[in-house]
């Protein structure tokens, strides 16, 4: 599931959702942009950013990265481009944090020791299965609650957001748009399932043939592919092929088969 795209799309429509993560519900969403920069020199792309309108130079700048596998060059690539935002965009803005917003806090790597004087003052780390029940959260930390959920709950979860946002929710064109996310992350998650046994399941007729809809069927049929090669990886391993060689045959990224073996 292409977590980073969903969680830009979330945060693009809904930012109050974001600062209600960071326990600042209460936020002045209207003051933000949302904007994903890239980083020319080094081709670098931050997940996101909120950043503050130019008539509010004061307000705190926001930087988000979604991480959902463990990567012992995380941090490294994080503060990099950071920096290299602050030199190439110069914002006027005294503030600034980092927030990362981890899957699960088994998938953050050991903090490292040179970036301790960021720590305190800049890193703020969030863990999404580390978050209340959902019945007792908001709709928005229901959404996302939703993008980690199991297949096993996801359905049940879904129905519960979508009764809560038909109830909640009163303005037609915002309910419309939480309903078709709802839908959306389900497209995700269920890739094998028809756009109408997705319908059926959530007793919703609002899916409609769309670009993220299709991205997503898309991505699925690509996942499925991707785990049928992952599976012949011990099998050329016992061979005596080297993870170049395997790279080569099956055409994956060295880096991907890494992480497979890992886990393991």
């Amino acid at each position: 599931m292409k977590t980073d795209a969903i969680f830009y799309e979330i945060f693009k429509e809904f930012p109050n959702i974001f600062f209600e993560i960071i326990g600042k519900p209460d936020t002045n969403t209207n003051i933000y942009e949302f904007i994903a920069p890239e980083i020319k020199q080094k081709s670098f792309r931050l997940d996101g950013v909120f950043s503050p309108f130019a008539e509010f130079p004061n307000e705190a700048l926001y930087f988000i990265e979604i991480q959902f596998y463990k990567d012992e060059e995380f941090y490294d690539r994080l503060f990099t481009s950071i920096f290299l935002y602050f030199t190439q965009y110069q914002p006027p803005n005294p503030d600034w944090f980092a927030i990362v917003i981890y899957d699960k806090r088994s998938n953050e790597r050991t903090y490292p020791q040179r970036y301790r004087s960021l720590l305190e003052p800049h890193l703020r780390r969030f863990y999404l299965d580390e978050l209340d029940d959902v019945p007792d959260d908001s709709l928005g930390i229901g959404i996302v609650r939703l993008v980690v959920e199991s297949e096993e709950k996801a359905g049940e979860l879904a129905k519960t957001l979508i009764n809560k946002a038909k109830e909640q929710l009163t303005d037609t064109l915002t309910q419309r748009k939480v309903l078709e996310f709802i839908e959306t992350i389900v497209v995700y998650k269920f890739p094998n399932l028809s756009r109408e046994e997705i319908e059926t399941m959530l007793n919703l007729n609002l899916l409609k043939e769309t670009r993220v809809y299709q991205e997503a069927k898309e991505e699925g049929k690509e996942e499925g592919k991707l785990e049928t090669k992952l599976e012949m990886i011990p099998i050329l391993l016992e061979l005596g092929l080297s993870v170049q060689q395997i790279s080569e045959r099956l055409k994956i990224d060295v880096e991907e088969i890494r992480r497979f073996l890992k886990e393991i």
